[in-house]
């Protein structure tokens, strides 16, 4: 051998080793089940997503999916559980705009969504509706701006909980339309709901998925859609833009790996999740709740939270939203 090509073989060898010794998670993964910490108790759209991708996986002889509810801390036990996990794509989160979003703004999180959460793929976002109790007299947007201009701060709203989507709304439509209208916060949608059905509350934005059955057995009035176009189970219901508001805000939810985790893996997991969700039956099962299937890629979801983070941030600050 030449003297001078000693050290190029030398080099080549080393990184040949070298290589060799890397795990080949491009290529080897995934080769055992990957599990999904869902931030909830059992029965929400966000615990549904994660056993229709587990039971599509096993459909296409993919992948062993292990679905995981994992509840506590407001869902901070969970996420953070996801953030502090090895990058190898075997631990992923269903996260949501409250864990990713709105509490990091408001409190002390123990984990920095952009840096400590990889996003995977958005998979599902469902609008919030403008509900309100047959008393209130208001047919539309218009005649409750009216009506709550008429009779400031006495008509009220109810939440589900400090910071939850449905607050965020509420501030929102009373910054647009210069209202004052009383917040009424609750431990969780069902609550809220509750009361609202009573007429104990004057109105509430809730996602359309919960909404559905009140709306359809006259037990509430649907004033708006915050979307951009009307949702399909409920095609006499106009936009909030529509009516002069464009209000545009809802629950959504999707799939993040630890941070740090190689890229090939966030694609592969991309790329398969997309795929068992573009069938028919699955779309169908959100289609039927007002829900949307955005899908798309990793970049697609990490621009989707930044402009969701700015926007809830901006009503935190202007409302001087506080945690009590």
């Amino acid at each position: 051998m030449h003297p001078a090509r000693a050290p190029v073989l030398a080099m080549l060898l080393t990184g040949i080793v070298a290589c060799a010794a890397m795990p080949a998670r491009g290529q080897d993964y995934p080769n055992r089940p990957i599990r999904i910490l869902v931030p909830a108790a059992p029965g929400g759209i966000g615990d549904i997503l994660p056993r229709i991708i587990g039971q599509k996986f096993a459909e296409t002889g993919n992948q062993t999916v292990i679905v995981e509810n994992r509840t506590g801390g407001a869902g901070v036990i969970a996420t953070e559980a996801v953030a502090k996990a090895p990058p190898d794509g075997y631990l992923l989160l269903m996260g949501n705009q409250g864990l990713l979003s709105i509490r990091p703004q408001l409190t002390k999180v123990p984990y920095d969504p952009a840096k400590d959460l990889a996003p995977v793929i958005l998979l599902v976002s469902v609008p919030n509706i403008l509900l309100v109790h047959p008393s209130v007299p208001a047919q539309s947007l218009r005649e409750l701006i009216a009506l709550a201009k008429a009779n400031p701060g006495k008509l009220t709203y109810a939440s589900q909980g400090i910071g939850a989507s449905g607050h965020i709304a509420g501030e929102l439509f009373k910054l647009a339309a210069g209202i004052d209208i009383t917040h009424v916060p609750y431990r969780g949608a069902a609550p809220a709901a509750q009361d609202l059905l009573a007429g104990h509350v004057s109105m509430m934005f809730d996602v359309v998925s919960l909404a559905l059955a009140p709306v359809k057995a006259g037990q509430v009035r649907a004033i708006g859609v915050a979307a951009k176009q009307r949702v399909s189970v409920l095609p006499d219901v106009p936009t909030l833009a529509e009516q002069g508001f464009p209000d545009e805000i809802g629950a959504w939810f999707g799939l993040l790996a630890p941070g740090g985790t190689p890229p090939s893996v966030i694609a592969w997991l991309n790329q398969e999740t997309n795929k068992v969700l573009a069938t028919q039956d699955a779309r169908e099962k959100f289609t039927a709740q007002g829900a949307a299937m955005p899908l798309g890629t990793p970049e697609d979801f990490a621009s989707y939270i930044a402009a969701q983070t700015a926007r809830f941030g901006d009503v935190i600050r202007r409302a001087n939203i506080k945690v009590e």
